[in-house]
């Protein structure tokens, strides 16, 4: 078994979903880690961690970031919002309904990013009305969903920012 010296953690306190955490971490330490290790958070996924398959999507400082990629200790001045965190957001019901109705998840491994990056688009939206269907494309583009072939997701989605897609306006 590898032994860390003490000497070799560094101390760090997170904001995370409104609370600090403090732990004696490895400067390594991935944000992905912190979040399930360190705070027991573990709707946050890892799955490929190279920031592609955007399972470990979390908020940092209010914008969608891979935590697989950033360095927890590179985040002691960041607020960070987990899916945990959203579920106390006054949009998260309509969220969960829309990809409930919609059939929007299967296995669920790749869910919670999606509804961190949704959440951050839906809440990001200044000045915009409605969401373009190529603002749904462009968001799921950084999401590998191996289910459901995409379908109940842009629906749920679509649900969510009230718009309709070209197919249902012209009845294909």
């Amino acid at each position: 078994m590898l032994r860390i010296k003490a000497d070799t953690l560094t101390p760090v306190t997170l904001s995370v979903n409104g609370r600090k955490h403090r732990a004696a971490i490895e400067p390594r330490m991935l944000l992905s880690d912190f979040l399930r290790q360190e705070c027991g958070l573990t709707g946050t996924h890892v799955g490929c961690e190279h920031g592609v398959c955007g399972a470990c999507t979390v908020l940092v400082d209010g914008v969608a970031v891979r935590s697989c990629l950033m360095l927890a200790v590179a985040m002691a001045d960041a607020e960070i919002t987990t899916i945990e965190g959203l579920t106390k957001h006054p949009a998260f019901p309509a969220v969960y309904r829309a990809f409930t109705e919609h059939h929007a998840l299967q296995c669920g491994f790749c869910t919670p990013g999606i509804v961190v990056s949704a959440m951050a688009e839906m809440t990001g939206q200044t000045g915009k009305e409605e969401a373009l269907e190529e603002d749904i494309n462009n968001l799921l583009s950084g999401h590998l969903c191996r289910c459901t072939g995409y379908l109940g997701i842009k629906a749920a989605l679509r649900d969510v920012a009230h718009i309709t897609s070209p197919h249902e306006e012209s009845g294909t």
